[in-house]
């Protein structure tokens, strides 16, 4: 039976935030693996996840499929995790979660490779959003060429690095506001980064079914209000939280899409919020969940804290709750 040892897997966009969990999960699974990033040389904080010689970076960009397909040479499986959450000059929705995606899978095909595509709850080619309409273009096209590819769809992901509870306490602690866009109503199911990476190893494994879409879901769905409040309360900060329609929330990120940092805010996420963010039933009764891999899901109650605290208030102000 042949070891992991022999397996080279090749993870395009495995030096982002999911990236560094799916790297270090497949370090400790014993694969050999290929990073394949725009900017290799930024990529030496990968090389302690394994042992010596186990993790090696290259170049690679979605958007010119001979570096893909160089990427690919000798390997055995392909992990697509390559996302953006805004577009930014040649980077955009659909070069990078549409076009992109197809090229990488094109490339496993014909390296005979087996593939893993990470997608999101949300891809939908109806969608009002221009992310989630690229989403559902990329499924499709890697499903085109690798037919018994693996599609995972994360819910929105929590963890040490993310841009979701990192971003609403960061701007917590420069605002006396927080906005709740449409009321705070949309619900959504947050996913421990760690847990998204289990399930990737788990499909390189072999453990998922050919072709088919997991769905991927924290224990817990919580409404947008909920989740801001749970930030504040592990922050120990008070905030007023103002209702925001959708329509006034879209006026608005018309100027804050080119806001730095936690104030930035695009037209495109705006309408990402209209709808929920959840695992389906259809998924569940499938058993295409983290729970039918086998998974148990961390709680953000119980992850959340051990970064967020770093947003906490010190000193002799800390008790009025600033």
């Amino acid at each position: 039976m042949a070891s992991n040892l022999d397996t080279l897997v090749t993870v395009f966009g495995g030096s982002g935030f999911l990236g560094r969990s799916v790297v270090r999960a497949l370090a400790k699974r014993d694969y050999r693996i290929r990073v394949a990033v725009r900017r290799p040389e930024l990529a030496g904080h990968l090389q302690p996840l394994g042992r010596v010689g186990q993790i090696h970076a290259v170049q690679a960009n979605l958007r010119y499929p001979a570096s893909v397909e160089a990427a690919m040479r000798d390997s055995h499986v392909a992990i697509n995790l390559v996302g953006i959450l805004t577009e930014g000059g040649a980077q955009t929705f659909d070069a990078v979660q549409g076009s992109g995606a197809g090229a990488v899978a094109r490339a496993a095909g014909a390296a005979g490779a087996r593939m893993v595509h990470v997608s999101a709850i949300g891809a939908d080619e109806n969608s009002l959003s221009g992310y989630g309409r690229s989403k559902a273009a990329g499924e499709k096209a890697v499903l085109s060429a690798v037919p018994s590819a693996t599609i995972l769809r994360p819910s929105i992901m929590f963890g040490p690095e993310d841009q979701f509870t990192n971003r609403f306490a960061a701007l917590a602690t420069v605002s006396p506001v927080l906005p709740l866009i449409g009321g705070g109503l949309t619900r959504l199911q947050p996913v421990y980064v760690g847990d998204v990476a289990t399930a990737i190893a788990d499909a390189v494994d072999g453990k998922t079914k050919a072709g088919a879409t997991y769905e991927l879901g924290g224990q817990e769905v919580l409404t947008m209000r909920e989740i801001i409040e749970f930030i504040l309360a592990t922050i120990e900060r008070r905030r007023v939280l103002v209702s925001l329609s959708f329509g006034l929330a879209k006026l608005q990120a018309l100027l804050l899409q080119f806001a730095p940092g936690a104030l930035k805010l695009t037209p495109d996420q705006v309408e990402l919020l209209r709808s929920d963010n959840v695992v389906s039933d259809a998924a569940k009764a499938a058993g295409l969940t983290l729970e039918g891999l086998g998974i148990t899901a961390d709680s953000l109650e119980a992850i959340a804290p051990q970064y967020l605290w770093r947003f906490r208030r010190t000193g002799q102000f800390a008790h009025r709750g600033a």
